[in-house]
């Protein structure tokens, strides 16, 4: 199949319509059996539970064209169980890990005339989501929920490569340690938006969100999960019960220790101990890792020693390893990688 005619190199981080996308409805106790559809428009009742009480969950991963031609995706089974896990929590009928994979491949083959081609910095986006789509007005779970699967292209997260970025601490919180942190819903996305905003308008690029209960250990962003690199080069990961588990930093810790042969540790981290850090960056399905160049809280600066110029040593390894195992370049563990094409 002839792939899309666009300026694949310039086309941004942004939605772009594409010509399938997989939906699937569960009523009456179960989930039907699920169909591509050209119709991108979302048609529910005025008193839906989405729209009422937020009963939400989705993912977010990419198809890449490989330099043989292939379509490839990364680690689906990881966002196929947080999926699953996620509308537990929610009280939403779970989406099955197998049939997600089996839409995963549907959507992106029914859509391969938009996967970029190989070198171009851009990928194939995938969001799966799954709301409550029958009508409710007390709080209780819906009967009826809606599945949907769509792509859109999208290009390099950096344009022109990653520059390091300055964050600010938050006076916000932005999860509960007993609250659905850990869970990937939009209802923990919509509260970091106002937050985010405000970091903006004070001239940062996102926010350090620490525990609520201490507000002395790092979590993460509204968005992204801490990565951090020691003096002595050991990869450092928050953790705490309300973090995402995310797929890319599951992902870097693997790579650090059994491609780059280093140290690893996945433990909670005061803040106190960020200075003492020799790079720092955020990790995540869209950019991969953002090198952080500074972090202020107040008046208070941390100066990163990888400065503000490009990624630290380090950063750059797992980057270039990571990526290069995403784009088949590089052998990649056992069930990493799934081939569609």
């Amino acid at each position: 199949m002839e792939t899309k005619d666009l300026d694949w190199g310039n086309i941004g981080f942004n939605y772009r319509i594409t010509d399938y996308r997989y939906i699937s409805n569960f009523k009456d106790g179960k989930w039907d059996d699920g169909e591509l559809s050209t119709d991108s428009n979302v048609t529910i009742n005025e008193s839906a539970g989405i729209l009422q009480y937020c009963q939400e969950v989705f993912e977010g991963l990419k198809a890449y064209r490989t330099k043989e031609g292939h379509i490839v995706t990364f680690r689906p089974d990881l966002n196929a169980k947080r999926m699953y896990d996620s509308a537990k929590r929610l009280e939403m009928p779970p989406f099955p890990e197998e049939r997600f994979l089996e839409a995963v491949d549907k959507v992106v083959l029914a859509n391969e005339a938009w996967v970029p081609p190989f070198g171009s910095g851009a990928t194939l986006y995938i969001r799966p989501y799954m709301f409550a789509s029958s009508p409710v007005i007390g709080v209780k779970p819906a009967a009826e929920y809606q599945f949907r699967m769509f792509t859109t292209p999208v290009g390099p997260y950096f344009k022109g490569g990653a520059k390091p970025i300055t964050i600010t601490v938050s006076d916000f919180d932005r999860a509960a340690p007993r609250g659905t942190g850990h869970i990937k819903a939009g209802l923990n996305y919509a509260m970091s938006i106002h937050p985010l905003m405000e970091a903006h308008r004070k001239g940062f690029d996102e926010n350090m969100y620490l525990d609520a209960a201490t507000r002395t250990y790092v979590e993460e962003t509204g968005g992204a999960n801490f990565i951090f690199i020691t003096k002595d080069k050991k990869v450092v990961t928050p953790k705490s019960n309300s973090i995402l588990p995310s797929v890319t930093r599951r992902s870097l810790l693997y790579v650090a220790e059994h491609y780059l042969g280093m140290k690893t540790e996945e433990r909670p981290v005061r803040f106190d101990e960020v200075k003492d850090f020799a790079e720092a960056g955020l990790c995540g399905t869209a950019a991969v890792i953002s090198p952080i160049g500074r972090i202020y809280q107040g008046e208070t600066v941390i100066n990163i020693p990888s400065g503000m110029e490009g990624m630290g040593e380090i950063t750059k390894k797992l980057y270039d390893t990571l990526t290069g195992i995403q784009m088949c370049e590089i052998e990649a563990p056992q069930g990493w990688i799934r081939k569609i094409k």
